[in-house]
């Protein structure tokens, strides 16, 4: 029998108001209070998360986003700024789930054209709600189910500016909390004994799929982040440079290529 989880006023808190905006129905809250004692993530839970300025939905139960992605993101996004201005580019959200990397670059800039890649086709469903939401543009993307590079339409013949990615990255036999492993999904968490079976597979495939002077931003394991730096340089980035995230962790590796 699986231990309930104790819940905090600060949950219950966000949960009222995120959900019902201050005005929950008493059965319903009740309903969704035993969920969070049984260890359902809270945002599930609401439904949605906050994204930098975005509100992404989750009903599909994606990978929920964690605050290190969205630092990332939003370095990313600073990057674009100083390196394309108003020149318009292309992007990969690679490994999509609810498309929230590649909405917030959507978003920040008129000009880019969006590209997402995502092995469930439950979760592009979830994609273009998410699109829809938040009133962006949806002439300016593409979307298709593909694992990694497998898939892509025919019509995806130009290389890209830059393959913006959070792999699965994690070993399959590392201890996870229940509340991560009992509801998200496992094909997004774990990538073979090491951790970086798929992180090698976009090191192989990514020069043919860049620009020349294209870019690889691809979140790692805290814990084999230099292995994936060697493996992504091994396979053609003519640099690379493993970056922290904002709790000072090596969290994503930023490669450059000829």
């Amino acid at each position: 029998m699986e231990e309930s989880v104790e819940i905090s006023r600060d949950d219950i808190a966000l949960l009222v108001r995120d959900k019902y905006q201050g005005n929950s129905p008493e059965d319903a809250l009740a309903a969704d209070i035993v969920r969070l004692v049984e260890g359902e993530p809270l945002a599930y839970v609401i439904g949605w998360i906050p994204f930098l300025s975005l509100r992404i939905r989750l009903d599909s139960h994606p990978l929920i986003p964690r605050p290190e992605t969205e630092y990332w993101t939003n370095e990313l996004i600073t990057h674009l700024r100083e390196k394309f201005g108003s020149r318009p580019f292309r992007i990969l959200d690679l490994c999509a789930g609810s498309g929230a990397i590649g909405l917030a670059v959507l978003k920040e800039f008129p000009d880019a054209q969006v590209y997402f890649a995502e092995l469930m086709p439950e979760h592009i469903a979830q994609i273009e709600i998410n699109l829809k939401e938040n009133g962006l543009d949806a002439s300016r993307v593409d979307m298709c189910v593909s694992d990694l590079f497998d898939t892509f339409p025919s019509s995806w013949t130009e290389p890209f500016d830059v393959i913006a990615t959070n792999p699965p990255y994690i070993p399959e036999d590392r201890s996870l909390d229940a509340s991560v492993t009992n509801y998200e999904p496992l094909e997004a968490l774990f990538s073979g004994s090491t951790g970086l079976s798929l992180i090698t597979r976009i090191a192989q495939e990514a020069p043919m799929r860049l620009t020349p002077e294209g870019e690889l931003w691809i979140e790692c394991d805290i814990e084999n982040i230099g292995t994936a730096k060697t493996l992504i340089d091994a396979y053609g980035a003519q640099h690379s440079d493993i970056r922290s995230d904002q709790y000072g962790r090596p969290r994503f590796v930023v490669s450059y290529y000829p």
